[in-house]
């Protein structure tokens, strides 16, 4: 696997800790659970770790908007699934709009120089 393509890998899974920690969030209560609230601050610390590997080939910009929109999109998809949020179209429209945002960078946005 190629730098590039291990460091999209590393983004993946920088997005998909995201999303966990995100949700564990509202499982930790305040932080007032213990468990949870270790489960999370481990998410967290996967994810940057993750997110900061991924940084050393993909450019800060890109990088960034694609964790968020990987977090974004699978905290929302997850809480339409776990918690019964809402399911409307406009908000599954906007959905469709960040996913269509983070395709769009990785086509475009490369592993180009890092710096």
């Amino acid at each position: 696997m190629s730098n590039a393509n291990l460091s999209w890998l590393y983004l993946l899974i920088a997005g998909l800790s995201e999303i966990g920690w995100a949700v564990g969030l509202k499982y930790t209560e305040g932080f007032s659970r213990p468990l949870p609230t270790v489960a999370t601050v481990a998410g967290m610390i996967v994810s940057f770790y993750f997110l900061a590997l991924a940084m050393r080939a993909i450019p800060l910009g890109t990088a960034y908007a694609v964790w968020t929109g990987i977090g974004a999109v699978g905290t929302v998809i997850l809480g339409m699934i776990l918690f019964g949020e809402s399911r409307d179209l406009a908000r599954l429209a906007c959905i469709a709009l960040i996913l269509a945002g983070v395709v769009g960078l990785k086509w475009l946005g490369g592993a180009g120089s890092a710096q």
